[in-house]
């Protein structure tokens, strides 16, 4: 009798889930509450796997020995709570995965810079020839590279509600950028709980592997006090300290490990602003951890493009300059903008709130912030924090009514940056319909 096993979600991650699974000799269902795009019902049905979409069959569900769960499925909607009831075990397809691959696995979180670092670091390896491939949050399923494509290294992008479900796989080299308040919604409103989830990324890991970490956050730091983890220990920071991997001195990026010291000018690298002085030294020291020549890593790092949504230069109109950072969907992401940003700036931010502290980016707002325009349907709790803080604020029910506002009150030589600090949910479908949005509408003003 062939085991049992329920996927939840027809996504990327729950499709390559549930085609590794058939090709393992499980018995695979497939269930989404929500409608399931076109792409995933072709690639399952050419499978032979079943599918339903729009409701969950109980009797399906719980009939399973084992449950692939979808990150974005909350643990509080009723059929995770029966599945919990049950006693039936939940884990992600991350951890499916990694059951099934013996690859050398680079797993990067953190909550912000996680995407940019991801690419950063797979941008150096697949440049050095390495057969690495691109999971996560960010390119194909890591379950179905594994079934259909498999390598023999993968750079994961890992979100907490992955690490959630992620309970005996292993990252060979863990990296984590930052802990700063993020979906506080999905963790109680308890930022230990959040805290907790980031540092699962540690787990199973023994001093053959590598833990590199940004040694300037005080919770990465306390919690490693805490924990004494049993990896190697790679951390970074902006200035050079006693045991510390990666840094700057002289305007030069440095990175010693125990087999060589890495050096490269700070003003060739292709990302700008401290935060990308960050992922670029956790990315550098990864590729020395993988044994990358030195001289294919000065070349990744000074052409690498960035990230789509991420501090992305849209164009310049009329003296202009209008940014996307739709991938801003926290606070801390906002307060990495606007630092980076050295003109007047009129503002666009609003959505859907996840637990926000603005008084992070009050300062900054006060300091760069010309004008306030805020998108989204329920704006009340950014006018009672940021009303009298600055000289205008503007609501936008559109992308469309945002852009036409932000032309309207920018002055010349000012940017208009979209960092909404909010999840998209209640005017676009996602963060990138969003930014995509932004960008279509700056292009026809």
């Amino acid at each position: 009798m062939k085991k049992r096993i329920v996927i939840l979600g027809a996504g990327e991650s729950g499709t390559g889930a549930a085609i590794l699974a058939k090709a393992k000799g499980y018995d695979a269902f497939v269930s989404d509450s929500s409608a399931i795009k076109q792409k995933y019902k072709e690639m399952l049905d050419s499978r032979g796997i079943r599918w339903e979409e729009g409701h969950h069959t109980e009797s399906e569900i719980f009939s399973a020995e084992e449950v692939i769960k979808s990150p974005g499925i909350s643990n509080k909607v009723p059929i995770i709570e029966g599945l919990i009831k049950r006693n039936i075990p939940i884990i992600s397809e991350i951890e499916f995965a990694g059951r099934y691959s013996d690859a050398t696995m680079i797993c990067i979180t953190g909550s912000n810079g996680k995407t940019t670092t991801t690419m950063l670091t797979y941008h150096i390896l697949k440049e050095a020839g390495l057969d690495v491939g691109l999971a996560g949050n960010v390119g194909n399923s890591l379950a179905l590279q594994v079934a259909e494509s498999p390598h023999a290294c993968y750079v994961i992008e890992l979100s907490s509600f992955q690490l959630d479900n992620m309970y005996r796989f292993k990252a060979d080299i863990a990296v984590l950028l930052n802990i700063t308040p993020d979906h506080l919604d999905r963790y109680d409103y308890k930022m230990q709980n959040y805290i907790d989830s980031k540092l699962r990324i540690i787990q199973n890991q023994t001093e053959k592997d590598a833990f590199i970490f940004w040694n300037d956050d005080p919770v990465i730091i306390r919690e490693v006090a805490k924990r004494k983890p049993a990896a190697t220990l790679y951390p970074f920071a902006l200035d050079p300290q006693d045991g510390i991997k990666g840094y700057v001195r002289k305007e030069q990026l440095v990175i010693d490990t125990k087999k060589s010291l890495f050096t490269m000018e700070q003003d060739l690298l292709a990302l700008t602003g401290t935060h990308n002085l960050y992922n670029s030294l956790a990315s550098g020291i990864t590729a020395k951890l993988m044994d990358i020549h030195d001289e294919n890593i000065r070349a990744s790092l000074s052409d690498f493009t960035g990230v789509e949504h991420r501090l992305e230069k849209v164009a310049r109109v009329r003296g202009v300059d209008y940014v996307n950072d739709s991938k801003a969907t926290n606070v801390n992401s906002c307060w990495y903008a606007l630092q980076s940003m050295t003109t007047k700036v009129i503002l666009i931010l609003g959505g859907i709130d996840k637990g926000n502290d603005y008084s992070e980016i009050e300062e900054l707002v006060r300091e760069k912030v010309r004008a306030l325009i805020f998108l989204g349907i329920d704006n009340a709790k950014l006018h009672s924090f940021f009303d009298g803080k600055v000289l205008e604020t503007e609501d936008a029910r559109s992308m469309q009514e945002a852009v036409d506002k932000a032309y309207r009150l920018a002055q010349k030589g000012d940017t208009v940056l979209l960092s909404p600090c909010c999840a998209s949910f209640d005017l676009f479908t996602s963060y990138e319909d969003r930014g995509n949005q932004f960008k279509d509408c700056v292009l026809h003003l």
